[in-house]
């Protein structure tokens, strides 16, 4: 497994590093004076809506008189990006004052498609030689309390500032002239006249600096603390809980291995209670053991694939306004880690004494995909409904069911035939009985839901307040950077999550409870309804999206990842539960 692992991580390297930037046809960035550098025009949008982006076309700007698509990598057309030429020429070193782009006569219908897209606070998004610049389209004067006596107008004139050091592009910054501007109020026709203005500027900022102000937000002082205070705030939780639970844990196993070694001593015939009494059921194989396994499986898989994304976070990978490298890593390693799911399911259903390894394997393939896919098909379709950047083109949709024909199948089945023939035992170490002894009746708080309200809990009060900032970033135009505090974040994230599993998995068999399998591992994976709980805190109490494209697409992929967390954690809290049973079972002596 360690060779695979290997050979994954330098494939993933090769595929994703060939995909990080937003290339400009081959470019080294180097410019003579008056010399075309690239300008793409990539989408419009809500600022308010990440996820309803528009071809910068839909909109009747000035159209140039010969329009090239750019060639994008699959995780830019996964992003929603689809880059063209821009009708402005900023050539390098260039100094153009109020140059006309075109005239054009809007028609009713175009001053009403303006009109709309200003109201709802429409930005537009280009790359300079490879450098993200936006801004917004117009604006709304509110006058009047009543929408009735807003005021709509579009900016005309746009002012580029550009810096650059010898014959590299530095940096770029985009002005709206605010005293330039076009009445959209009334329904007529308007004639328009877009213009732009070019200004040099000289810097002695290295180029391979040029990006670090688009990490820099994140990384402010009031910023850090509150990730810090994030981090202490779980460490502190960690340490409480890991501390209080080892105590009472090792206190109680203490007393409980002296118990059992005396009554061995005293009276071989004495009734056995707690967890002791149940040694003969405690290893009985769960019930619908094959989605058992199919969970482990997709678990482990979903595990290996956030500790390589983590990896290539830590080393620099994913770099501000280029999350198109982050869905190209997600796509190829998913696709190159699913031979450990398949491994992983099929060798622990045979441990189990599965038979039909070939249903389980199937089932493994199945249980992430399956609703992954099921939920893309309905927002593609939404995302088609409202010509949105977000709807998958036919040839992205073909390579992305190649990969998964050619990549991710054979590998799962490479990995299932591999688990078949791995003939690893379980290892219990007492015996089975023949038939499985009655569970006593217990409270209502030791069922499974409140077992999972409370295991979920603890992990979640350490990751809530990190949380907001990926949420801000990823449903919102924040940047994240602070790899290094997420991924500590990360870690105290599984630390809580094995210890509370492992607590409540002991309180149980003290109940004499032994039907212990499939509640570690919905009590490991309960933070993801928690994580799906704080979803609709978000949408509602912090953030400003609104449209059902929007809100479906929230929901939906949120519902995916959350899924994804669910069986990752469940496969940590089980793993964790199974050796702490392993253990206490293996110290004392059952007959």
């Amino acid at each position: 497994m360690g060779r695979f692992g290997a050979v994954v991580f330098i494939a993933l390297l090769v595929l994703v590093c060939g995909s990080v930037r937003v290339r400009s046809d081959g470019s080294d960035h180097r410019y003579k004076d008056g010399e075309s550098v690239p300008l793409y025009a990539n989408k419009v949008g809500p600022f308010h809506n990440p996820s309803e982006t528009y071809r910068y076309f839909d909109l009747p700007f000035c159209v140039p008189d010969h329009v090239k698509e750019k060639k994008e990598a699959l995780g830019e057309v996964l992003n929603g990006d689809r880059l063209v030429s821009a009708p402005y020429k900023l050539n390098f070193l260039q100094e153009k004052d109020s140059i006309s782009v075109c005239k054009k006569k809007l028609s009713k219908e175009e001053v009403a498609k303006f009109r709309a897209a200003v109201d709802k606070d429409y930005y537009f998004q280009m790359y300079y030689d490879d450098l993200p610049i936006w801004g917004f389209i117009g604006k709304v004067d509110k006058e009047g309390k009543e929408p009735s006596d807003f005021k709509y107008y579009l900016y005309k004139h746009i002012h580029f500032d550009i810096f650059y050091n010898k014959d590299r592009v530095i940096e770029i910054n985009v002005r709206t002239d605010p005293n330039s501007l076009v009445d959209l109020t009334e329904d007529k026709e308007v004639d328009v006249e877009f213009l732009y203005t070019v200004k040099w500027k000289e810097t002695t900022t290295p180029f391979e600096n040029r990006m670090d102000k688009y990490s820099q937000s994140s990384s402010l002082p009031h910023h850090l603390e509150i990730h810090w205070f994030s981090i202490i705030n779980s460490c502190v939780t960690v340490l409480l809980l890991t501390g209080f639970l080892a105590t009472i844990l090792m206190r109680v196993l203490k007393n409980d291995f002296v118990k059992y070694a005396h009554d061995e001593e005293s009276a071989e015939d004495q009734e056995e209670t707690g967890w002791k009494y149940i040694h003969g059921d405690v290893f009985r194989y769960p019930k619908h053991k094959s989605l058992f396994a199919a969970c482990l499986g997709s678990g482990t898989q979903l595990f290996t694939l956030t500790v390589f994304i983590f990896i290539l976070a830590l080393v620099g990978v994913f770099y501000p306004y280029n999350r198109g490298a982050l869905f190209t890593a997600l796509v190829v390693i998913y696709a190159l880690t699913s031979g450990i799911a398949g491994y992983v399911a099929t060798s622990f259903y045979c441990q189990l004494e599965g038979s039909n390894w070939v249903r389980n394997l199937l089932l493994t393939g199945c249980l992430f995909c399956g609703p992954l896919f099921l939920t893309f098909c309905f927002l593609n379709t939404v995302a088609i409904a409202y010509t949105a950047t977000a709807a998958l083109p036919f040839g992205t949709i073909v390579v992305i069911v190649l990969i998964w024909t050619l990549v991710t199948s054979p590998l799962l089945v490479l990995g299932g035939i591999a688990g078949k023939n791995s003939k690893a035992e379980f290892q219990a170490p007492v015996r089975t009985t023949k038939y499985p002894r009655e569970i006593p009746s217990l409270p209502w708080y030791r069922g499974t839901i409140p077992q999972m309200a409370m295991a979920g809990f603890l992990p979640f009060s350490a990751i809530y307040i990190e949380l907001y900032y990926i949420f801000a970033s990823v449903w919102g135009h924040r940047i994240y950077t602070i790899y290094s505090i997420l991924f500590i974040v990360f870690i105290i994230l599984l630390i809580v999550t094995a210890f509370i599993t492992v607590a409540l998995t002991y309180f149980q068999l003290a109940a004499e409870d032994h039907e212990w399998w499939w509640r570690s591992f919905l009590c490991g994976g309960s933070t993801g309804l928690f994580i799906y709980a704080y979803c609709l805190y978000y949408y509602y109490a912090r953030s400003d999206m609104s449209g059902f494209m929007q809100t479906s697409f929230f929901f939906g992929y949120m519902a995916c990842v959350c899924y994804g967390f669910f069986l990752m954690l469940g496969a940590i809290g089980f793993r964790a539960a199974l050796l702490f049973v392993r253990h206490i079972y293996r110290s004392i002596k059952c007959e």
